[in-house]
């Protein structure tokens, strides 16, 4: 059965490594807003597409308090180049195995063009300081993702 987090949910923990090598704890951001985004692979047209809105609307996301966190299940490797590739300001992380993904209805069934496969739906979750999720996109679309969440953000902020 899948997964499905709701707005007002507690956001499941996690810690995964990022393309430096670093760790990130849900826990680390507590009193901070996260928003936490998982996608299908590093170098494919909707992530890029994806990556490169956070990446342009990075300063104004930043400037409402809250960080950006991706999440796919490519290596450290594959992350690195595809921030390098494209400038990206925040760390991408490592899903091995995709148990994080799978935790939040991320991973597992999903039809495309009429087929059945298993892998990341594109979607995001927005985690208020408080650990709670305040807003979940469970089918996220790729252009213009990060302006929509940055509108959110900032409604949240006033």
């Amino acid at each position: 059965m899948a997964v499905t987090l709701e707005a007002g949910d507690r956001a499941p923990a996690f810690t995964l490594k990022d393309q430096d090598g670093k760790t990130h704890r849900l826990a680390d951001y507590r009193g901070k807003t996260v928003v936490l985004y998982f996608y299908p692979k590093d170098e494919t047209p909707g992530c890029i597409k994806e990556a490169c809105s956070f990446r342009d609307f990075h300063a104004e996301i930043l400037a409402t308090g809250a960080v950006v966190l991706g999440v796919s299940t490519d290596d450290a490797t594959s992350h690195q180049k595809f921030a390098a590739h494209y400038g990206l300001p925040f760390p991408l992380l490592v899903d091995a195995g995709a148990k994080v993904s799978t935790v939040y209805g991320s991973w597992g069934d999903k039809v495309l063009y009429g087929k059945h496969s298993i892998g990341m739906t594109r979607s995001t979750f927005v985690i208020g300081p408080d650990g709670r999720l305040t807003k979940v996109w469970k089918r996220a679309t790729a252009e213009g993702h990060g302006e929509q969440v940055l509108k959110v953000l900032q409604d949240h902020a006033q």
